[in-house]
């Protein structure tokens, strides 16, 4: 944390007119903006909303690679921080930055944190956030490994692969579902059985919108009725006439890669790095020891 030297100044008077300012920018790229401050607040193309209720906690930093940490709370507002919009997820990861600001002069305020959101609890009308600090990356695996299956996102910078090609994609409206986790389609028998199981089920329209599930199976059904079912409900239900897009699924397997998506030359995997059998085995006198299974 650095502090300007216009903020030195203003804190070096002892009367002082700072208050905090939070953003917070969602993986579906709405921005929303809260302050402890008594009115709103706007800097930056952001408007900071004083009636949240937001409130945080000092932030705790250290030197080296420490993880910064702090916790904010507030109310739930049908127009700010809405309790179904934490169900869903739509918080999940959000990047956080804020700031100390002189309220009486926005012009001078000083960036004291980023990172993202945390686990975000709901209380008696109300919720608390965790914000973690950049450094909490560091402590998640980073790299690749060997591996027989490919390591790449079907669709990724890494796959290449195209889901807008035709047969690999289908956008339909919602006509049936169950739990927000089942979802049956009628006519939709242009894909073999199982085409779509591993794959992306994307809510496009609807107060689902933006919702992402993995997709568990997939079965034709007896009536042309075909039924995708995910492995868990999404946090808000789709509703029929909800558009969709489903996504052909692909289980890492070069055999998968080859055949159904004709994209071998992009294949991130291992398929011929040697099994188990292999790393245990040791010489023998007897028997052929021509490099074969040493499976009798």
């Amino acid at each position: 944390m650095t502090y300007s030297q216009a903020m030195k100044d203003h804190l070096a008077t002892g009367t002082t007119t700072v208050a905090r300012c939070f953003a917070v920018t969602r993986k579906d790229g709405v921005v929303m903006g809260f302050t402890d401050h008594d009115r709103d607040l706007s800097f930056d193309g952001v408007t900071f909303r004083a009636g949240s209720g937001l409130t945080a906690k000092a932030i705790q930093q250290a030197t080296g690679l420490s993880v910064d940490n702090t916790e904010a709370f507030g109310a739930l507002r049908s127009d700010a921080i809405t309790e179904a919009d934490i169900l869903a997820g739509r918080y999940d990861g959000a990047e956080v930055q804020g700031w100390l600001v002189n309220w009486a002069d926005v012009s001078v305020r000083v960036l004291q944190f980023s990172g993202t959101l945390g686990e975000v609890v709901r209380r008696a009308g109300g919720f608390n956030a965790e914000l973690r600090g950049l450094s909490e990356g560091l402590n998640q695996t980073q790299g690749l490994i060997y591996h027989a299956r490919c390591s790449a996102v079907l669709g990724d910078g890494r796959c290449e692969f195209d889901l807008d090609q035709p047969g690999y994609s289908e956008e339909r409206a919602v006509e049936t579902v169950a739990a927000a986790r089942v979802f049956r389609f009628s006519g939709m028998t242009g894909y073999n059985d199982r085409w779509f199981e591993k794959g992306r089920f994307r809510v496009l329209t609807g107060a689902a919108a933006g919702l992402i599930g993995a997709v568990k199976n997939d079965r034709l059904r007896a009536g042309d009725v075909r039924e995708v079912e995910l492995w868990q409900e999404l946090g808000a239900a789709p509703v029929a006439g909800d558009l969709v897009r489903i996504e052909a699924g692909c289980d890492k397997r070069s055999d998968t890669c080859r055949l159904k998506f004709s994209n071998f030359n992009a294949f991130r995997g291992f398929p011929d790095i040697p099994g188990e059998d292999w790393l245990m085995s040791y010489p023998a006198s007897s028997g052929a020891n021509d490099g074969g299974s040493l499976r009798g």
